[in-house]
């Protein structure tokens, strides 16, 4: 009887494992579903910490945040449920920032008040790498044009991580940075090299943070317009020879002759 109740019990447990596999890996529209709530929640999660940085430390941000960051440690706890090296998993780089991000939303909890955590909020954004992947199986048109949105979306993440450390570092000395709209509006002239010098940044650090941002930026920028502006090809590996970009019309590999069967929506 007890072994018959630990066989029932472990199938409930399989049957829930796989119901939440199918949510974060699934084809079906609930699954998409699902997962592009999530990424919506990121980006909505992004806005809010714009939006509280105008506001000083209220009732509502110790409600609010405690609440995102056990949602977080939610979504993390599910996929490393479901993934058969959950140890791997949780050592990538990508799992010890969401960690940071979840430990920064907790910090009033767990009596943590040090500014420097808020800036960890930020590296969420690193999550949407993940559900990139998913958009690039479920989307033809991301298949597409996935270098041009992958570049800009690097270029977002580098932006708004920036913006963090220009804000968390430079608002309690510098009055030219009072939110995070400031410190927005100084990364964006300083990594496009405009130079406007209607705000800086101060001390030794900010100076550096400053060097920082303008020769990533100008890479991140690059690297977009060349994607912007050479012309597009698509992802294809050719049994024969591995060459794994070719023109969207092509029928030979252009390195070894041999045909190659792309995926094409016919003529328009």
């Amino acid at each position: 009887m007890v072994k018959k109740d630990e066989r029932a019990g472990a199938g409930r447990v399989g049957a829930a494992r796989q119901a939440v596999r199918e949510l974060y890996e699934g084809g079906g529209r609930r699954a998409q579903a699902f997962r592009y709530g999530v990424l919506a929640l990121d980006l909505a999660t992004l806005l809010y910490i714009v939006g509280t940085s105008f506001l000083e430390a209220d009732g509502l941000t110790r409600v609010v945040d405690p609440v995102l960051g056990v949602v977080f440690l939610a979504d993390l706890l599910a996929r490393l449920w479901i993934v058969r090296r959950p140890f791997a998993m949780l050592a990538s780089p990508i799992a010890l920032a969401e960690l940071a991000a979840i430990v920064s939303f907790l910090a009033p909890v767990l009596g943590g008040a040090a500014g420097f955590l808020r800036v960890l909020r930020t590296v969420r954004l690193l999550h949407a790498y993940q559900m990139l992947r998913r958009l690039r199986a479920d989307l033809p048109v991301f298949r597409r044009h996935e270098d041009l949105l992958m570049a800009i979306m690097h270029l977002g993440v580098f932006m708004f991580v920036t913006t963090a450390l220009v804000y968390e570092s430079q608002v309690s000395h510098n009055d030219e940075i009072n939110n995070y709209v400031d410190a927005l509006y100084f990364t964006v002239a300083a990594l496009t090299t405009t130079g406007f010098g209607d705000i800086t940044l101060e001390g030794t650090g900010g100076h550096l943070l400053a060097v920082v941002i303008m020769i990533f930026g100008v890479t991140l920028f690059l690297r977009l317009a060349q994607v912007l502006f050479r012309p597009a090809k698509v992802r294809h590996e050719c049994e024969h020879c591995g060459l794994n970009r070719h023109e969207a019309d092509a029928v030979h590999c252009k390195h070894c002759g041999n045909i190659v069967h792309l995926d094409t929506e016919g003529a328009d």
